[in-house]
């Protein structure tokens, strides 16, 4: 097939629609109804297409179901209360309330910890990236909205505890997914090719 024909195909317009559609949505306007259980093992399934030099599956995604959102928000405001002693009531129960937006919310965890093959931290850290974006666009394909949130709160001994994570783990963001409440307009522009792009 020449290259004009493969722009043209049928594979690559469907695949260039999907990923130019995709778009980041606030957590709080996902809302109910979520994947199904179906639906989440094939985008985990998506996941695990991702590049991962010395195949070590460097990262973890953690669910974390509707009635464990609470000890989530606790953790989040207990983080929060952590990092600042003066932190208000109101910006307390801003920070729980970040567990309770989308019906679907993964936590995304990198595993940096000794392996063999010692693949450099950089290299899972791309990994865990392209297995993100794989959930991203294959949660877009089934007309689902999506967004990644992380903060100061992914750092602290708190969440890692009730992670169950070893001690090189790493949360590194939430995915969250669900049905789109309210459309709005995307209002990031996206960078031009050139401006990220050269030949040596």
């Amino acid at each position: 097939m020449d290259p004009a024909a493969r722009l043209r195909s049928e594979a690559f317009r469907q695949t260039q629609a999907v990923i130019a559609a995709r778009q980041t949505t606030s957590a709080r306007r996902l809302v109910a109804p979520g994947p199904t259980d179906a639906e989440l093992q094939a985008l985990l399934e998506l996941a695990a297409a991702a590049p991962d030099h010395g195949q070590l599956t460097p990262w973890r995604f953690i669910a974390v179901p509707p009635e464990r959102r609470d000890r989530l928000g606790q953790a989040f405001a207990d983080a929060l209360r952590d990092r600042d002693a003066q932190a208000t009531e109101e910006q307390l129960r801003a920070a729980s309330d970040k567990a309770h937006n989308a019906p679907l919310l993964l936590v995304a965890v990198a595993c940096l910890g000794p392996r063999d093959p010692d693949t450099p931290a950089a290299e899972r850290l791309v990994s865990l990236g392209a297995a993100i974006q794989n959930l991203l666009l294959g949660a877009q394909a089934l007309g689902y909205g999506t967004g990644l949130t992380s903060g100061r709160a992914m750092t602290s001994p708190r969440l890692h505890t009730l992670l169950g994570l070893d001690a090189m783990d790493q949360p590194v963001c939430c995915i969250n997914i669900g049905t789109i409440g309210q459309a709005k307009p995307s209002r990031r522009v996206r960078p031009a090719v050139e401006s990220f792009f050269r030949t040596l």
